[in-house]
């Protein structure tokens, strides 16, 4: 499993997209919060980052599904897979490789954002008025979201050879958990309860309550749940290939 997390690592920082998704990143939302008018921390009058992790799951939702597309779409177009899988490792350990490999990338992208935390932490007036418990819990929710959205890319990319349908795939099905049943509460189809319980099935709830600064074991529950789910939908997919 180390020989293919290392080999994707190496992979993703060498080659133009894995490069660009850094930069996307770093520059998109470094445009919402210093630049754009209505939305940059300067004219918002207060020291937050709040819209770094306003913005953050939307550029991720479409960064991260690019930059999976390929991890097992290529080798399935190419046939390398088929030579991958005949060698001493099992399906697990070579979905392990590349999910770490891929969230190791999501971890790069949010280090750079370090330097806006810092900026807006020394603007604040007093420096280092801000709410810093908020602050890194909606960092840890970034990355499990982050984390989440690697797995379903992964299975969007085990289940197609197209590296384009995959990515349409991998959109869509992130847009759909993060955003769907938060749409579908807010119908008010159903009483409060049932609404609050759909709610509760997609992202954008569990996503939310991290960001307030308190980590709930039941969030941390939910998104570790769907990463193992999305994980075991690769395993089956690949593995339904051999049948």
């Amino acid at each position: 499993m180390y020989s293919i997390f290392k080999k994707e690592v190496n992979l993703f920082l060498s080659s133009l997209v894995g490069q660009i998704a850094l930069i996307v990143f770093f520059l998109a939302t470094g445009l919402f919060i210093w630049v754009f008018p209505e939305t940059n921390v300067l004219d918002y009058g207060f020291a937050t980052l709040q819209q770094l992790f306003v913005t953050g799951p939307w550029v991720f939702m479409f960064l991260i599904p690019a930059i999976t597309m390929r991890s097992f779409s290529e080798e399935l177009s190419t046939g390398t897979f088929e030579l991958l899988a005949t060698r001493p490792v099992r399906d697990i350990e070579i979905i392990f490789g590349k999910y770490l490999a891929a969230l190791m990338l999501v971890l790069f992208s949010l280090i750079p954002t370090l330097i806006y935390f810092y900026t807006v932490y020394q603007l604040g007036s007093p420096p280092g008025n801000m709410d810093i418990g908020a602050t890194w819990g909606s960092y840890i929710g970034l990355l499990l979201l982050g984390g989440v959205f690697v797995a379903i890319g992964l299975f969007a990319s085990s289940i197609s050879s197209n590296q384009i349908i995959a990515f349409v795939l991998g959109v869509f099905l992130c847009f759909f958990l993060y955003m769907a049943f938060d749409y579908l509460s807010r119908l008010d189809l159903f009483i409060a309860s049932i609404d609050n319980l759909i709610a509760s099935l997609g992202i954008y709830e569990h996503y939310q309550s991290i960001s307030r600064g308190v980590v709930d074991t039941r969030d941390l529950v939910y998104f570790l749940s769907v990463i193992a789910l999305f994980l075991l939908l690769t395993k089956t997919s690949l593995e339904s290939r051999k049948w």
